[in-house]
């Protein structure tokens, strides 16, 4: 038997709810694990793509279509050894990072992630903004804006369970499909055209950008530590037979959601191919430009509509996706958690403040160029991902018979190379042209020139550095603390102590026991904040209730055996409602509770619960602050 994941779990709210064991046919067990990778997919077909598909499609004809089909083919492989790491370690690649790497070194890996996510998020809103303006002639100002307000699509999806969640976002993408395919068959493209698009060729340096916009936004960085806590939403057989099967059902999965991303993104090219750079319009880079040459260069009223629609649903799709990855990245390499809204309404700013920012200044013209550049900078991100992805699949040491082969490695080694080559090919062009030209300040040519220097530092660290070899359990931020003293005593009946799982539990519970020493009920309170606990209240049996319960179990356990009575209950809802309630209710006379030292972000953030609590209630309040 192989062991599972630390305490923290990726995705708490959805981990291990589906059951892979209860199916005993083989058509059945793929079916149960077919899934995570459809919402992978839809971050490869998100606006982002478009508008390099669009450029490329438009600029070079079918020339490019190798590079997508290259890309495709690298994407299964990554995601596939992303799905490797979830499915034999049950760590995230965020989670994996922080254990094997230094602190400083994740810090950078971290910050890395979060710009990826960021110029994700920006290609969402950007391209959803555009296909409002399309269909309803709405500014692209007030679309942008609007794009702020979708975090209640993820709230309810999320509300709605894994497997419904997986069931929208695959309407959403046959949408596409569906949209796609009837504006191939009216722009009749060249088949010979096609054919000749599949040998490798780049006609200028300026299909080189193009071509590593296209990789960046086929392969996305934020998909890679998605993918790994995805897998995990299935419960599977931890022995090494039922392993395999998992590893086996999820490339599957990935071979075929990703070949159908291949098709959209493939269409998008073949269309301005064969629409656009036919009829010599070979610098479409903005949507708005293509959506408006369709109808007079096809004939058809019927494709702008279609195409805006397409744009619509692929944005919203991929804003599910990237909310999830941002939590995956802060979950794993910080283990801060916030509450869901607070995670996207961050996300959601940092993308819409430059959106905003270049609308007003520039125009609506520049949105086509900030479209590609927010894929180029998902390209250079890459390396950051891939690197690590690949040396933690090969290690032995915690993959066991499950590392990936020889041939496996040269393949993903040389995928790795391939594109931090272009990337570092595209830098060196870049500030060779910026210091021959003078078009960049001296000052800022220093300080790109530095920046560069640290991140390629990081790179080669994180590629040839041992790995630490640390312990799954380092993962964990909730770690249940492995002794609790008895000092001296009060007297009290029933003293209730809340805990959150963190390592300020241990000063709460302590101090509460040296009260209780003398005779009095410890009464443990945890809240429980998912989704689904609010929904369904203490009727709910989501993952995390299960875990949760097993901790406190643990929790008692420990305290009993000291000899103090003691008893703990779980609280579905906000902390501080819910445990107002619970004192009401459990009928305790006392209260402790600890501080994590927040102040007023913090409190933002986090929750003022302290506060809110201690002036509801009617009993004593003990607050025990950090350090003591």
């Amino acid at each position: 038997m192989y062991k599972t994941a630390p305490t923290q779990k990726s995705l708490d709210e959805i981990h291990g709810t589906i059951d892979t064991t209860v199916h005993t046919t083989w058509w059945k067990r793929l079916f149960s694990f077919m899934g995570p990778a459809y919402l992978i997919s839809v971050g490869y077909m998100d606006p982002g793509n478009w508008a390099t598909d669009l450029a490329g499609g438009s600029k070079y004809g079918y020339t490019l279509i190798w590079v997508l089909v290259l890309s495709n083919l690298s994407a299964i492989l990554l995601q596939s050894l992303c799905a490797r790491l979830g499915i034999v370690r049950r760590l995230d690649l965020a989670q994996a990072s922080r254990i094997e790497y230094p602190r400083a070194v994740n810090l950078v890996l971290y910050s890395l992630a979060e710009i990826a996510i960021t110029a994700t998020d920006l290609a969402e809103i950007l391209g959803m903004a555009v296909g409002l303006y399309l269909l309803f002639d709405l500014p692209l100002l007030w679309g942008v804006l609007i794009t702020f307000f979708d975090t209640i699509l993820l709230f309810w999806l999320l509300g709605k369970g894994v497997r419904r969640m997986e069931a929208v976002i695959l309407t959403l993408i046959s949408i596409i499909g569906v949209a796609f395919l009837v504006q191939i068959i009216l722009a009749k493209p060249d088949v010979v055209g096609i054919a000749g698009g599949l040998f490798p060729h780049l006609p200028d340096s300026g299909a080189l950008y193009i071509a590593i916009g296209i990789i960046g936004a086929t392969v996305m960085p934020h998909n890679l530590y998605l993918h790994s806590a995805l897998v995990q939403t299935r419960s599977t057989s931890r022995t090494e037979h039922g392993i395999r099967d998992a590893i086996k059902f999820n490339v599957i999965d990935s071979s075929i959601a990703l070949n159908l991303a291949l098709f959209v993104n493939a269409a998008i090219l073949i269309l301005a191919a064969s629409t656009f750079n036919v009829h010599g319009f070979r610098e479409v880079t903005d949507i708005t430009d293509a959506h408006r040459l369709l109808a007079p260069l096809l004939g058809s009223a019927l494709a702008p509509i279609l195409f805006a629609i397409a744009l619509i649903a692929a944005g919203q799709s991929s804003t599910v996706t990237g909310t999830l990855a941002g939590q995956v990245v802060m979950e794993g390499y910080l283990g801060l958690r916030l509450r869901p809204w607070v995670r996207r309404i961050i996300t959601r700013a940092l993308a819409i403040i430059p959106a905003v920012v270049v609308i007003v200044l520039v125009g609506d013209g520049a949105v086509g160029k900030l479209l590609v550049l927010s894929q180029v900078i998902l390209s250079l991100q890459l390396g950051f991902a891939i690197v690590p992805l690949i040396r933690f699949v090969s290690d032995k040491r915690r993959m066991g018979v499950f590392a990936i082969n020889l041939w496996l490695k040269i393949l993903a080694w040389t995928v790795a190379m391939i594109i931090v080559g272009l990337n570092v090919n595209l830098i060196y062009e870049e500030l060779t042209s910026w210091a021959s030209s003078g078009s960049a300040p001296s000052i800022i040519v220093a300080a790109v020139s530095s920046l560069v220097f640290i991140l390629g530092g990081t790179l080669l660290y994180i590629t040839f550095a041992p790995i630490r070899g640390g312990t799954e359990a380092e993962a964990d931020t909730h770690a249940a603390p492995s002794v609790i003293e008895i000092g001296s005593a009060l007297q009290t009946q029933r003293i209730g102590v809340t805990v959150d799982f963190s390592r300020a539990d241990s000063r709460a519970i302590s101090t509460a026991m040296n009260i209780a020493r003398s005779g009095a009920t410890l009464v443990i309170i945890h809240v429980i904040e998912t989704t689904t606990a609010r929904i369904f209240g203490r009727s709910v049996d989501d993952a995390e209730t299960l875990t949760d319960s097993t901790r406190l179990d643990t929790y008692v356990s420990q305290i009993s055996s000291q000899g103090v009575m003691c008893e703990a209950h779980l609280r579905p809802g906000t902390p501080n409602k819910a445990i107002v309630d619970a004192v009401k209710e459990l009928n305790i006379d006392m209260l402790v509770m600890a501080s994590h030292g927040h102040r007023v972000i913090g409190d933002l953030i986090r929750g003022a619960t302290i506060d809110r609590v201690r002036h509801n209630v009617s009993i004593p309040v003990l607050i025990i602050p950090p350090g003591t």
